[in-house]
């Protein structure tokens, strides 16, 4: 195999199931999924997906590139690695999903839907997650890393988000996010259906949804901008030091989010509005019948704008500083 993306894209099976060469041994395990072993023991076990949604394809082709160096043996591998491209028939029509929002359906949500594509999807991904980390033992390093692009344009163009964790974070974690180029980090405070969600929850994962600038489609990103992403997970990939950061990422925490109830759902934001613009206590951001949603602290921030989600779903996080943290990237 020389190029998984072109081959996944293709639909087909491939011809040659296996391989190995100097560093590692590969293996084809379904659609958009590999895995990566290197010839000597390892206790790190790394996960990275992508293409979750089919129109957010920058990362597709930055983690392709990468992809491609291992499998001709131009790089070294050090973690074992499992390599997931979400939602194939999505990135095939270039469009966010087909039926569902897959990244709504992991810890089983995918039973709550209708039969469709993605809950399909969203059980094998589950089913393939589970078989690689119960494959290690005693791991050093349980990662995962999601790579996106975001609908809207942002103040923070590069930035993560982390899901509930009642552990710490591991600082290893923490600084490889801050070398992979990200600008912020945001917290979330409750439990949700998204993919990190469900490797942290049920594997003690360490686990990020990076979020790398605007979709756009195959062919037409501007790859530059990724640069740091890119160099950071080559750096982890082969043991390599990592690049050097800049500022450490701001951090903020969820403080509440809005859900469209029903069809009546109103966003009182434009379709300008970027991720991370700031309400000042009081602002009247959504409307829902006879639930209306305030801004509640005495500024906060929104991000994931989207009037257009299904009943029942996020249409919008707003956030607050974590003070205390920022505070101190300032002193």
């Amino acid at each position: 195999m020389q190029d998984f993306l072109q081959q996944t894209l293709s639909g087909e099976t491939p011809q040659q199931l296996s391989g190995e060469n100097a560093h590692l041994r590969w293996s084809w395990w379904d659609e958009g999924i590999i895995e990566f072993t290197p010839h000597q023991a390892t206790q790190q076990a790394i996960v990275v997906s992508a293409g979750l949604h089919g129109n957010e394809t920058a990362p597709v082709e930055i983690l392709n590139q990468l992809l491609t160096q291992l499998l001709r043996g131009e790089k070294a591998l050090v973690p074992r690695l499992l390599v997931i491209l979400g939602n194939p028939a999505a990135l095939r029509q270039n469009k966010r999903y087909l039926r569902c929002d897959i990244n709504r359906m992991f810890g089983g949500r995918w039973q709550q839907y209708e039969d469709c594509p993605e809950a399909r999807r969203a059980w094998r991904l589950e089913q393939a997650m589970e078989t690689f980390w119960q494959a290690g033992d005693n791991l050093e390093v349980c990662w995962h890393i999601d790579l996106h692009t975001a609908i809207r344009g942002s103040y923070h163009p590069r930035f993560g988000v982390l899901p509930l964790n009642p552990r710490e974070w591991p600082d290893a974690f923490m600084q490889w996010l801050g070398a992979a180029g990200l600008e912020a980090l945001v917290f979330h405070r409750a439990p949700g259906g998204t993919f990190t969600h469900y490797s942290c929850e049920h594997f003690n994962a360490a686990s990020c949804t990076l979020e790398l600038g605007k979709a756009q489609p195959f062919g037409a990103n501007d790859l530059s901008q990724f640069a740091a992403a890119k160099q950071a997970l080559a750096a982890l990939l082969s043991g390599e030091p990592l690049p050097q950061s800049g500022e450490a990422p701001r951090r903020y925490r969820v403080s509440q989010q809005i859900t469209r109830l029903s069809p009546a759902f109103k966003l009182h934001m434009s379709a300008e509005t970027l991720n991370f613009t700031a309400f000042p206590q009081g602002t009247l951001l959504a409307e829902d019948g006879e639930k209306r949603y305030f801004v509640q602290q005495a500024r906060e921030y929104v991000l994931f704008p989207n009037p257009n989600v299904a009943s029942g779903l996020r249409a919008g996080l707003m956030l607050v500083e974590d003070n205390a943290h920022n505070e101190a990237l300032s002193c």
